[in-house]
């Protein structure tokens, strides 16, 4: 398995544009609610401000209150350990206050319209992140709001999944240009915000779904175009080992999400065969890794993988901290990364 090493995500001529504040990374005040929205240098941007800041944090030791007298309101209609202990965490880290909101203390669209909420919340706080059933609801609460919306997941995106998913990859590859990932399961929001930013950073997606799971069409038609814009490769088909043949990075979610509980028995029947082993692995590249952005069922994975040195979900899990400061900072303060190049 290739080590970590220390390398630049950015080119030379990038980074010039990344350490002049550049006018083209207008980042603050602005949503996050897909990464169909960032450009290729305003992504690697928000994975250089992620890795900075956990530098400095994690192995400097340093107090950064970049956040102090903010707020943040997080409403969550779905639960989630990592989505809640990550933003909760990074913003107090960062001297800021996290205000969690569960659908007993706010019910959007019922008590109150979501138009309404989102004008309330711009008046109460600085930055709302909402994990929420319907993406319309983040795009209705992201038009009313005088204040940025993040993402925490919806229906049809998961991007600060994707976010924790780079800069992992990054940290242990040393770079993300030219590898090739492969997923393994369902057509769903995670998998979704990578066909929606990979091919911005030069990563090919091999995806392999069963059929009646594929991807919304509306998802492979943009990705579609952003392979040909950016020169990847995309493919799309029904055989797992096909996804998986010559891949540096195996990837895999839930078959069953909150809400899709009575098609569990469909689902797992639908699903046979896509269980990642040793044997999806053998026709993988030898450096192969595997991710999963959690929780995770053995059917999913079996036990030698998820709990092998090829395994990168414990980091992964760790990043998604690291990477949601590195959002909030990026979209509510003018802050310019101390470190010139991402080391790891």
């Amino acid at each position: 398995m290739k080590s970590p090493r220390s390398v630049s995500l950015f080119s030379s001529s990038l980074l010039k544009r990344l350490n002049s504040g550049a006018a083209s990374f207008a980042l603050k005040g602005r949503s996050c609610l897909t990464l169909r929205d960032f450009s290729s240098e305003e992504i690697k941007r928000l994975l250089w401000v992620s890795g900075d800041l956990k530098h400095r944090i994690k192995q400097e030791n340093q107090y950064l209150p970049l956040l102090q007298g903010k707020s943040i309101a997080m409403i969550f209609e779905k639960r989630s350990t990592r989505t809640r202990m990550s933003t909760e965490t990074g913003f107090a880290l960062l001297g800021g206050h996290p205000c969690f909101l569960t659908s007993q203390d706010i019910h959007l669209g019922v008590n109150e319209s979501s138009r309404d909420t989102a004008r309330v919340l711009s008046g109460l706080c600085d930055i709302v992140l909402a994990r929420v059933y319907s993406h319309s609801t983040l795009e209705e609460l992201s038009k009313e709001a005088s204040i940025p919306i993040i993402n925490g997941l919806s229906d049809l995106y998961h991007p600060i999944q994707i976010l924790a998913d780079y800069l992992t990859l990054q940290e242990h590859f040393g770079s993300l240009s030219g590898l090739t990932v492969a997923w393994i399961g369902d057509g769903n929001n995670v998998l979704h915000s990578f066909m929606m930013s990979a091919a911005k950073l030069g990563i090919h997606l091999r995806i392999a779904t069963p059929k009646g799971y594929e991807p919304e069409k509306s998802v492979i038609q943009e990705a579609r175009r952003l392979s040909d814009e950016h020169g990847t490769q995309l493919l799309l088909t029904s055989d797992p080992m096909e996804a998986a043949h010559g891949s540096n990075v195996l990837v895999t979610d839930t078959w069953v999400s909150m809400g899709q509980e009575e098609e569990k028995k469909k689902r797992l029947d639908d699903f046979k065969g896509y269980q990642i082993t040793m044997q999806t692995g053998s026709v993988a590249r030898p450096d192969w890794t595997f991710l999963h952005c959690l929780p995770r069922k053995q059917e999913e994975v079996d036990d030698q993988v998820f709990y092998s040195s090829r395994s990168l979900v414990f980091p992964e899990a760790e990043n998604r901290k690291w990477t949601i400061m590195g959002l909030v900072v990026s979209l509510l303060t003018d802050y310019t990364p101390q470190i010139p190049m991402m080391k790891f």
